[in-house]
């Protein structure tokens, strides 16, 4: 018979928690179980990986420390993963007895969290232990406490080695009918596959970049098409431009959200508006998409943007506010 313990506290010296599962190892191996621990604090890059320990287990153990509130965010991910990417077959023959110590309220909500967990999951939960504790040390010398842990160590043995039957719970009926699969099937060698991909950080840094760099393709493809919000400002300018006799000036805005300078040179009676840099720019300017599309529609000036925070600039800004008088847009 093989047992996995998995631990989700910090590993403190004096977390009771380590004295419980402890004692449950101790019971366990004189019965001949072999004991296999997973201290999640000391696996947390590799977490996603961790289902596929459950494959060879007959039982498992899910302990966790309430040293705030609820089961702590390392067994949280462990469970994450095991609905992601463990095999769901494997889990419906596995007996999981919870282990819940406590040294601040919540111990009940924290078994309860565990137990419902491993209900959706598929497999048979346990009743466990679950316990608040106040001194640590007078909890570890108390006689009566290390008898009902050892019982709960025999009890969990029988009911593994026994095949014990528990009685239905309405949970079940709930994720049959409700949480249906993922619309993605998985294999449980591809999700085994896909948990090692997860824990990656090389692959996973590369993918990002992947995405990162598609999507700025893709924004780039639509700046460049007809209509589309790049070139409805630089159609806006053209279509608003009233020149102002022997007035030269270029304007580098910039639209942090998307990214781009939109820049604007007016020489006289001659404008052009293009995306690119322009670092020597009489004004150099800073906001959003949304806040340059208000202000190519008339719902605000340039100025009104500058004064209101909406926009940043920087230069001359006698050439800020002649930019009001050189576009004049009809309000959309």
């Amino acid at each position: 018979m093989k047992v996995n313990i998995y631990y989700g506290g910090r590993g403190l010296i004096e977390d009771p928690t380590l004295y419980v599962i402890g004692r449950l190892t101790t019971v366990l191996e004189e019965l001949r179980v072999n004991i296999t621990r997973y201290n999640l604090y000391e696996e947390k890059s590799t977490i996603a990986m961790l289902p596929k320990t459950l494959k060879e287990a007959d039982g498992i153990i899910l302990a966790v420390t309430v040293e705030w509130m609820g089961i702590g965010g390392l067994m949280q991910q462990f469970l994450d993963s095991c609905w992601l990417y463990a095999d769901k077959g494997k889990i419906e023959k596995l007996y999981m007895l919870p282990v819940v110590m406590a040294t601040t309220f919540g111990e009940r909500e924290a078994q309860l969290t565990l137990i419902k967990a491993w209900e959706m999951l598929g497999g048979i939960p346990l009743s466990g232990i679950c316990a608040y504790v106040d001194d640590h040390v007078e909890f570890e010398t108390n006689p009566d406490y290390t008898k009902i842990i050892e019982k709960q160590a025999e009890d969990f043995y029988r009911s593994i080695n026994q095949k014990a039957r528990i009685l239905p719970a309405s949970l079940n009926t709930f994720k049959q009918s409700l949480l249906k699969s993922s619309p993605i099937v998985l294999t449980p060698q591809e999700s085994e596959q896909l948990s090692m991909y997860v824990s990656d950080d090389t692959y996973v840094k590369k993918q990002k970049e992947d995405i990162e760099e598609l999507t700025q393709m893709f924004k780039e493809m639509l700046d460049g098409g007809e209509g589309e919000a790049g070139q409805e400002f630089i159609k806006n300018l053209k279509d608003n431009f009233h020149p102002l006799e022997d007035f030269a000036a270029s304007y580098a805005i910039t639209l942090t959200d998307v990214k781009k300078t939109l820049v604007v040179e007016i020489n006289s009676s001659k404008m052009k508006a293009y995306y690119g840099d322009k670092p020597d720019a009489d004004v150099v300017a800073k906001t959003t998409h949304s806040v340059m599309s208000r202000l190519v529609r008339g719902r605000v000036t340039f100025q009104g943007a500058f004064m209101s925070g909406d926009l940043t600039a920087k230069g001359n800004f006698k050439t800020l506010r002649t930019f009001d008088q050189v576009f004049q847009f009809n309000i959309l």
